[in-house]
């Protein structure tokens, strides 16, 4: 693996748990799983596969960061991660590493935590920006959610400050109101929107580029991605990444990761692989894709432990 040390994945669920709490918390979360899983002919088009490596890096030390909903990794400071707390929060970001060390926590100028879920990167005018999704909406009675982008700030260890303003883009779906917990920012600059499946399964809607010069967009619908409705925790999605060379995307649930191939239209195209990361989080919910095929996944904390970061290796080839 190319961060840190590795370890097979048995050990993997053990290795750096916080004590016999969440070992139980774990091991509910297996049966709850294998109870939900889903049946042969939901699951025939996806080869589900576990990772090839995993292990434990850490666990988040700043106090405050007990929600991580969503985790990208910086281009401009290597080894740097940025993540967020979700609903009701404040509007902050939090610059960690993958030990899970406080880097910086930076209030976002000019923006409300409503239900951020989701942080990732892309261009911004002549740079590179940090885009959050405040796209949550566990009812789905949201007439619109919003999409900010900022100046990734620079990162001092333990340092507090502000970032610049930050741009707004209301978002209205063509179809009525999605909970979204997954944002990519395409090569093309487009935002791709992934829903959750709660109730009209799992669909994709894309903002383009040139919306930013507008304070309202009306995404445009892609289609519904081919995860079997029904499936429980397996069919809810959390997260998703684009991987370093833009070709590809990770879309995770709370204990599957599966790869789509991104057409130049911004289709995803399904690879029909899926890495099962089952017991390796208390509530899996981030997911940032790192060289070689390594992914850094992100938990929420629970009954007193707090999240943790995980890595691990899976191949969408």
């Amino acid at each position: 693996m190319s961060i840190g040390r590795s370890v097979s994945l048995g050990g993997a669920l053990t290795k750096g748990l916080i004590g016999p709490l969440l070992l139980l918390l774990l091991a509910a979360a297996v049966i709850l799983a294998g109870v939900l899983a889903p049946n042969a002919d939901a699951q025939a088009r996806w080869r589900g596969r576990p990772p090839l490596e995993a292990y434990r890096t850490g666990n988040f030390r700043y106090p405050r960061l007990l929600e991580s909903s969503g985790v990208i990794a910086s281009r401009r400071y290597p080894g740097v991660f940025w993540t967020l707390n979700d609903s009701g929060n404040p509007p902050e970001i939090f610059a960690t590493d993958s030990s899970g060390r406080d880097l910086g926590v930076y209030t976002v100028t000019g923006a409300a935590n409503y239900d951020w879920e989701a942080i990732t990167r892309g261009p911004c005018g002549t740079g590179e920006c940090l885009y959050i999704a405040d796209t949550g909406d566990n009812d789905e009675i949201r007439r619109s959610v919003r999409l900010y982008r900022v100046p990734e700030p620079a990162v001092r260890a333990g340092g507090r400050g502000v970032t610049a303003r930050a741009e707004v883009l209301e978002v209205r779906y063509p179809d009525g109101p999605h909970d979204v917990e997954a944002a990519v920012v395409a090569p093309d600059g487009a935002v791709l929107l992934v829903s959750k499946g709660r109730s009209r399964g799992v669909r994709v809607f894309r903002v383009p580029a040139a919306a930013w010069t507008r304070k309202l967009v009306t995404p445009e619908a892609l289609g519904r991605l081919p995860l079997a409705p029904g499936r429980g925790v397996r069919g809810l999605v959390t997260d998703a990444a684009l991987s370093p060379d833009g070709t590809e995307i990770a879309v995770r649930t709370y204990v599957e990761i599966f790869f789509f191939r991104l057409t130049p239209g911004d289709a995803l195209l399904p690879l029909e692989i899926a890495c099962d990361v089952t017991g390796l989080e208390l509530q899996g919910e981030g997911l940032t894709w790192l060289p070689d095929d390594d992914f850094l996944l992100t938990s929420e904390g629970g009954f007193g432990a707090p999240g943790t970061l995980t890595l691990v290796h899976c191949s969408p080839e």
